[in-house]
């Protein structure tokens, strides 16, 4: 009998996340399809084994990990393209963002990510829209941003958002981040609310602005070359689990973020969110670099969101 085909999973959060929950779906379709044929690992959090958020972009392109996601932030370095969806104020809702990344714009997006990395994409996770915290002061306009040190993702259009914004952007990887956070020498950070809980920043942030300012996806990749190797009816059978996880990891982020909310109001922090007045002068404050969006991307990537 041949030795089962290994499948490692990976992700940066505990098994109790949405995240996690999605690959042990995958991982369980898998198995009961494919039986002892396969044979699934889980590296639910490789932070707990004293790596970076970030290293399971090169562990899945080298093939440590067969399978990971990682926010798309990550990625733009190498796929500039990436950096479209990281746009603030791109998408107004989560139905609008998913029609973007089911459609013409995630395919697209897929295709530039696997031209640049050893990947093949199969689906993309919702991180969902942004908001920021920190211990300082409440947020309503850019104004009480000034001088704010926060954490931004590795994203060129990240950093210049938040300057447009007034506050001393500082790109690092999560694990430093939530050092900072618990030393209090970051001010603030930018998180869906989920993922501030997960990761205790609710602890040591009073203030928690609504802001909505991006709405990030985690590309769902895997080892090209382990994947391309696989026989076809795994190939098939792994693309079918995939686009199921997604549509439940959103359903899962949905309550999630609920969940999320009452955490933190139960842990006595002050919540805020941006009224239409006050979403305006955000927009108004980073509208030079959306002007400078259509140079750097043009035309054919806007046309790919929905209306």
């Amino acid at each position: 009998m041949a030795s089962p085909i290994k499948i490692t999973m990976s992700g940066y959060g505990p098994p109790s996340t949405g995240f996690s929950k999605s690959l042990v779906f995958i991982g369980d379709r898998i198995k009961r399809e494919f039986g002892d044929r396969i044979a699934i690992d889980y590296v639910f959090n490789i932070m707990d084994h004293g790596h970076k958020a970030e290293d399971i972009i090169p562990r899945v392109e080298d093939g440590t990990f067969t399978m990971g996601y990682q926010s798309s932030s990550y990625l733009t370095d190498r796929v500039p393209e990436l950096g479209f969806v990281d746009l603030p104020f791109l998408f107004s809702s989560n139905a609008q963002a998913r029609g973007a990344m089911d459609g013409a714009l995630g395919k697209f997006l897929e295709q530039k990510t696997e031209e640049k990395c050893n990947y093949r994409i199969l689906g993309w996770f919702e991180n969902g829209f942004r908001h920021i915290s920190n211990k300082l002061r409440p947020i309503h306009t850019p104004a009480d941003m000034k001088g704010m040190k926060i954490r931004v993702l590795p994203s060129e259009i990240h950093r210049r958002t938040f300057e447009l914004l007034g506050a001393q952007a500082m790109r690092m990887d999560l694990t430093e981040a939530i050092k900072m956070v618990v030393a209090g020498t970051l001010d603030a950070q930018e998180n869906p609310l989920a993922n501030t809980v997960t990761y205790g920043v609710h602890k040591f942030h009073k203030f928690h602005t609504l802001t909505n300012h991006f709405y990030i996806s985690r590309p769902i990749f895997f080892n090209r070359d382990a994947f391309d190797s696989w026989p076809q009816d795994l190939q098939e059978a792994m693309r079918r689990a995939v686009k199921d996880a997604v549509l439940a990891q959103r359903k899962l982020a949905e309550q999630e973020h609920e969940d999320s909310k009452k955490a933190i109001e139960a842990e006595g922090c002050v919540f805020n969110a941006l009224t239409p007045a006050e979403h305006a002068k955000f927009v108004a404050a980073v509208q030079p670099l959306l002007n400078d969006a259509s140079k750097m991307f043009g035309d054919q990537m806007f046309k790919m969101v929905p209306k």
